[in-house]
């Protein structure tokens, strides 16, 4: 209620004060408040973070909206004819950047609905347990640093020619000519959906191949949907130089290509900490070599009382880990569960390229490093979902099974790329997180027809 919160903002201490309302934040002082906690949270933006605004969740409206471009491609195939259509970008942005704000007030609903205190503001530490809003000081018995990061930009002349992924989704038309610069999720996210939906996309790619660190049979599985699907891809280099041109740029590229005539120069180049506007040094908080807040197992920095989870921290930069890291920490501090702590092994996750990605546990290398190459046994299959039985594009499904031998081929590692492997996943990360072995996934009736069903039958 509206009184009791004025009252408590002005008292200017809190049991629980939490340094952004993204999804780490809100979750843990609206759990924090739960356990009856007097709890704030402190946001200089929108409500919700990166995921709600710039991230998850405008990303995965575009993906959707690229996914329907597909259907539309191939269903002549399913017998419909003459299907007409005119993809409008300014008709999208719209109505994504209004589900947006319709999330943005459901956040703050939900944050008086479990009467946490908002504080709008830019957040800077005073000292170990006190913080400046504006001009008011908030002290507080714990705080929680949930800052999130930023989109980091590489250095090159003409860089400030490009735009991140946060300018990405305030592109008013959609561009004809893009070149993404980067090799990571967020990059093969993005020229995806701008390929899908008919720009010509150049994707620049530092190291050997997109997604590096994911399994080989992912990695290259995908390269060969990105090329048929018409995405050119520029390994092993890096934009040199970025020309303006009346309304367009002359891109370069360190191999000695030139791009000409690119409207859109996007670079996803990954993200860093957002750390500077806290002054940590005046609470003594210390940083990584990288610059991510230090924590424990527990998310405790070195200074008493003060806690990070998310990105902030440079663990799992996942939003679903932020929320469950900052309920078990809630959990512990306000609930007497001592030993509530967040397990960040076998995090299942989803990469929303086209075709999509789903992954949980090892790749075969990793788990060939940690067990040997002869205690590991690894499953695989590649073939054409039945959503393509009668279109004239086709896109592989890869799958891959890696299991330890010497402990009932338990299943440590589970690769999917293609159609629907991001609502395939999360089932069968609960299998892993349960222990489940290869006999166990073949103990299991498949369900036919589907793509699921091939994790289950693999010989």
């Amino acid at each position: 209620p509206q009184p009791r919160q004025a009252i408590r903002a002005a008292d200017g201490h809190y049991e629980y004060l939490c340094i952004g309302a993204g999804s780490g934040g809100i979750a843990s002082a609206r759990r924090a408040a739960q356990y009856g906690a007097k709890a704030a949270v402190v946001e200089k933006a929108r409500l919700g973070g990166t995921c709600v605004n710039v991230g998850c969740v405008p990303k995965k409206v575009m993906f959707m909206t690229a996914s329907m471009m597909e259907m539309m491609h191939d269903s002549s195939g399913y017998g419909y004819h003459d299907v007409q259509y005119k993809f409008d970008w300014p008709t999208i942005k719209k109505n994504r950047d209004d589900y947006v704000l319709r999330l943005n007030g459901i956040y703050e609903r939900n944050l008086g609905n479990s009467e946490v205190d908002t504080l709008e503001g830019e957040a800077s530490f005073v000292g170990p347990k006190e913080v400046k809003v504006g001009d008011k000081t908030y002290t507080a018995d714990h705080i929680l640093i949930a800052v999130g990061g930023t989109p980091a930009m590489p250095e090159f002349p003409g860089a400030e020619l490009a735009i991140n992924s946060d300018g990405f989704f305030e592109l008013e038309d959609q561009p004809k000519r893009a070149v993404v610069i980067g090799g990571g999720y967020i990059a093969v996210e993005l020229a995806g959906v701008l390929q899908a939906l008919g720009t010509e996309v150049t994707l620049v790619v530092r190291g050997e191949r997109p997604l590096k660190n994911f399994d080989d049979i992912i990695c290259e599985t995908l390269a060969e949907e990105m090329e048929k699907a018409g995405m050119k891809v520029h390994c092993s280099t890096e934009v040199s130089e970025a020309i303006k041109e009346g309304d367009v740029m002359t891109v370069k590229l360190s191999d000695g290509t030139v791009l000409e005539n690119v409207d859109c120069l996007l670079a996803a180049t990954g993200r860093k900490p957002l750390v500077e506007p806290l002054a940590l040094d005046k609470a003594g908080v210390k940083l990584s070599d990288k610059g991510y807040i230090s924590v424990d197992d527990y998310q405790q920095t070195n200074v008493e009382g003060v806690y990070a989870v998310g990105d902030v921290t440079g663990k799992i930069e996942l939003t679903p880990v932020a929320i469950a890291a900052g309920r078990k920490l809630s959990d512990r501090l306000f609930d007497g569960q001592s030993e509530a702590k967040l397990d960040y092994n076998l995090v299942p996750t989803v990469v929303f390229s086209h075709p999509p990605i789903g992954t949980v546990g090892l790749t075969e290398k990793e788990a060939i490093a940690q067990y040997g190459e002869d205690d590991v046994k690894v499953y695989s299959a590649k073939f054409i979902n039945m959503y393509h039985a009668v279109t004239e594009r086709k896109t592989r499904t890869a799958m891959k099974l890696v299991c330890v031998k010497s402990e009932d081929e338990r299943v440590v590692g589970l690769h999917i790329l293609g159609i629907a492997a991001d609502e395939i996943l999360q089932g069968f990360g609960v299998a892993m997180k349960m222990g489940a072995t290869k006999k166990d996934f073949d103990s299991c009736v498949a369900i036919h027809p589907t793509a699921g069903e091939e994790l289950v039958t693999m010989r």
